[in-house]
């Protein structure tokens, strides 16, 4: 059985470390081969310990990081008989005040996502008490830090890393040698932590954690990081200089550490983002345009300015050598971010296509515009989606989810008023007198009705209907496929079902297209466009034997979130400033999801805000590497599925 400690240094291609990184780590294709990995050494650890007749003290982490960890362990007990007996656990953290049966409790968590599934003694399970009396917490935790040293020490600690680098809630400004204690949240912390709590106003601002010392003195440590939102903190914690201001850098200290990261996460370390800084690069078409966008911005240069100079003082002489000068270089890569930028993202037609991003024929294409929740499609490519209608494409747009928990009480709350003033006693099939009380007397964390779910997702449909007609689309075009791995009523949703899949293949074997736009921003901070995408790869994977999917294209976009860095762009759709406004309308129609967004993520910034200083950031870029001057430039990534 392999372990993170076996694979360390047997395969030095993968798992190599560079003279910028502080601390080991390996680096794995997704997440879930690496929590595979990381359950098999624990595995190993508990079973070890049971040989020697021992207890196994294991430190645990909470958050979405370890959820894969625990349900590899949890089949390891159920089929292949891994026992639990000779485990105490001893948990890193938890939100302060908070009732064990609150489902957003890291009681509740652990007990849904391990406890409940395994043989584990439950007097040897240790999670910090939410609810001790403040004038009594003190005592608690020096009881807390007595128990684990009573218990022989941490054998292995879990961790997770928040965009603040704390480890536990040890937040920014944490000290080495703190021990258990109750600390303030921050407020990017409890940002973070908005979606599950429906809303940054239900985050705690304290909790309980271990403290620094607490982790430092385990004997082994794993901190585990998936996905690009902790791509900038990981650099900073594995190649950064020890402080208190990143508390995460204090494992620099520890002697038996490894940081297991996906590829997403371990993209800002130095040998994948500028990998020429470390040494010799195969020079790859990608590696190539991303070297020499970044030597632009790093010499403020535009493309055709760059000389041999330049490649050979910041690291890509060996470029230099092999494409044989920097104006043979420069003209190239000129051409090829010249080559992406298009009006016409359909095609234009009765046109030489050779250096287009789209094909010339047919000349009307039919066109889905997938949109995970009721409002990507405008956000993300309002302009383009525009211009393929004005250009004669037969264009369809299909909302994969709901979108109804973004929705808030509020909003339904109004709009449940006014259609029971409305409509009275008529019979519409909703109770909207039954809405109105049950969000007048909604229960902390209490799941909405079927019936407050249904007009929320009404809500989010008409204003759909609203943006699209602005825009100038068909009715008949627009396409609402409420797919139900989203409708549970909770932030936490169903993994995708072949159900799902059913749905989006059954759609494109409607239209047939031959464009299809689909979200590939995986930055969305709880999920759906992840699952949103991976339905669309698996319905498409489905149908590729079928003719018509021949002459159908994926491009990929982005948007609230992220966007794509320049040299990975196939196409620009440039938009002038009417454009501009029209796409900022279209959002704006969106009225739920203004003012009080509930799920921003790390920008407070509103989505019509985001979306076009996005654009315009992109058309600043082109113009700074010497391309022609934009308003804005929406981005997209063709994906050969």
């Amino acid at each position: 059985m392999s372990t993170i400690q076996s694979l360390s240094y047997t395969e030095p291609g993968k798992y190599e470390t560079t003279r910028f990184e502080k601390i080991h780590n390996i680096i794995f294709q997704n997440s879930t081969e690496a929590s595979r990995i990381v359950a098999q050494e624990i595995a190993q650890l508990i079973k070890s310990k049971q040989a020697k007749n021992k207890n196994c003290i294991l430190g645990l982490a909470t958050g979405s990081s370890p959820i894969k960890v625990y349900e590899e362990l949890v089949r390891l007990h159920k089929e292949e008989g891994l026992s639990f007996k000779n485990v105490v656990t001893f948990n890193l953290d938890e939100y302060y005040p908070m009732k064990k049966e609150n489902n957003q409790s890291y009681h509740y968590f652990m007990h849904q996502h391990l406890f409940n599934h395994i043989d584990i003694k439950p007097e040897n399970i240790n999670i910090p008490d939410g609810t001790i009396a403040i004038e009594n917490l003190n005592q608690y935790c020096v009881d807390y830090e007595m128990k684990i040293k009573n218990a022989g020490g941490l054998d292995f600690q879990l961790l997770g890393i928040g965009r603040t680098g704390h480890v536990g809630f040890n937040e920014p400004g944490s000290h080495i040698n703190s021990g258990t204690r109750i600390i303030t949240l921050d407020h990017i912390t409890r940002v973070d932590a908005s979606s599950d709590f429906n809303g940054i106003d239900n985050v705690p601002k304290r909790a309980i954690t271990m403290g620094v010392s607490t982790i430092l003195r385990s004997k082994r440590i794993i901190l585990m990081a998936w996905g690009q939102n902790k791509a900038s903190i990981i650099k900073r914690t594995i190649q950064g200089e020890i402080s208190p201001e990143v508390p995460a850098t204090f494992l620099q200290n520890h002697k038996n550490v490894t940081f297991v990261l996906d590829q997403s996460a371990a993209s800002e370390l130095t040998r994948f983002e500028t990998p020429w800084l470390v040494g010799e690069c195969v020079w790859t078409k990608e590696l190539k345009y991303k070297a020499i966008v970044w030597l632009c911005q790093k010499t403020n240069q535009s493309i055709l300015k760059l000389t041999d100079r330049d490649y050979n003082n910041n690291g890509m002489s060996d470029l230099l050598a092999q494409e044989g000068s920097a104006y043979d270089l420069n003209i190239n890569m000129f051409n090829v971010l010249q080559h992406t930028i298009t009006g016409w993202p359909g095609g234009k037609p009765n046109t030489d296509d050779s250096h287009r991003p789209e094909r010339a024929n047919p000349a009307k294409k039919r066109v889905i515009l997938f949109s995970p929740h009721p409002d990507d499609d405008v956000i993300s490519m309002g302009g383009t989606f525009s211009k393929l209608i004005k250009q004669g494409h037969d264009v369809h747009v299909v909302y994969q989810t709901s979108g109804n928990i973004a929705v808030t009480d509020d909003e339904a709350l109004k709009f449940a008023e006014v259609c029971n003033d409305f409509v009275g006693k008529i019979d519409l099939g909703i109770n909207f007198q039954e809405i109105i009380e049950f969000i007048n007397n909604k229960k902390e964390n209490e799941v909405d009705s079927l019936e407050v779910r249904k007009l929320k997702g009404l809500i989010r449909r008409r204003e759909s209907y609203a943006a699209t007609r602005y825009i100038g689309l068909k009715d008949e075009n627009i396409h609402f496929l409420d797919l139900p791995f989203y409708e549970t009523g909770l932030v936490k949703k169903n993994p995708l079902g072949t159900e799902d899949v059913k749905i989006v293949k059954d759609i494109i074997a409607k239209i047939k297209p031959h464009q299809v736009f689909a979200a590939g921003d995986l930055a969305d901070p709880h999920g759906t466009h992840e699952v949103c995408l991976n339905a669309i790869f698996a319905a498409m994977k489905e149908l590729k034997p079928e003719p018509y999917m021949k002459d159908c294209w994926l491009w990929l976009y982005r948007g609230a979130w992220h966007e794509w860095d320049i040299h990975e762009i196939d196409m620009a759709v440039p938009l002038s400033p009417d454009e501009v406004l029209l796409k900022r309308h279209a959002i704006l129609y969106h009225q739920s999801q203004k003012d009080r967004v509930m799920f921003q993520g790390n920008d407070s910034r509103e989505f019509w805000v985001r979306a076009e200083d996005r654009n315009k950031n992109t058309a600043k870029l082109y113009d700074d590497l010497g391309l022609a001057e934009y308003q804005a430039i929406e981005a997209f990534k063709r994906f050969d599925y």
